[in-house]
């Protein structure tokens, strides 16, 4: 079985209004600590941030917080991770949660979420990481964001589409996580050994 053991989670330091949110970080986050998988996360304990990063604490779970020292008071940054690591902005801190991951996962979230997502989406189709990236459409949350995305492919802008995982339901991200790294693996293998 390939190398999975952590999974970088965007997520809202808001709670959102739909408390089905909230619950799918809780469910993600047990699911993690469950599978041995260890939560990056940006640090925080507050809103999705911090249901998530209780779950996988409250299950035994590993987790690495990286926050930046402007948002330590503001985020309340988590106590009792495993690892937290303060760092100097936000570039350094996607760059940490980046180089920490085997895979991505963004649950609801605001303006930051989104643009640590669209980020990984980039860096996917410029071929600068083959990580998975995985949108937790709880509810539907991220339709429009599909919508969008699949306007700028018909308009031509995007030339090969985007490649992402998407989950309905937090109880099958880590699933499709795992099957996307197996897939890649054997991909990889199947290259190196001249198929």
């Amino acid at each position: 079985m390939p190398a999975f053991k952590s999974v970088c989670v965007f997520c809202g330091s808001s709670s959102g209004r739909d408390p089905a949110y909230l619950e799918a970080a809780r469910v993600l986050g047990a699911s993690l600590a469950h599978e041995k998988i260890r939560l990056v996360y940006g640090g925080g304990h507050v809103g999705m941030m911090g249901a998530l990063s209780d779950a996988v604490m409250k299950n035994g779970g590993n987790a690495l917080g990286v926050i930046p020292e402007f948002l330590v008071a503001r985020e309340r940054a988590q106590e009792g991770t495993n690892e937290l690591k303060i760092v100097p902005d936000m570039h350094m801190r996607k760059r940490v949660m980046v180089e920490e991951a085997d895979a991505f996962v963004a649950l609801p979230g605001g303006i930051g979420t989104l643009e640590e997502l669209v980020e990984q989406l980039t860096w996917v189709q410029l071929n600068r990481h083959q990580k998975p990236v995985l949108l937790a459409n709880i509810k539907g949350y991220w339709n429009p964001l599909i919508a969008l995305l699949q306007h700028m492919q018909k308009d031509k802008f995007l030339y090969d589409g985007v490649r992402y995982l998407l989950a309905d339901r937090a109880q099958d991200i880590v699933p499709r996580l795992r099957a996307a790294v197996e897939a890649q693996s054997e991909a990889a293998q199947a290259v190196a050994s001249g198929m």
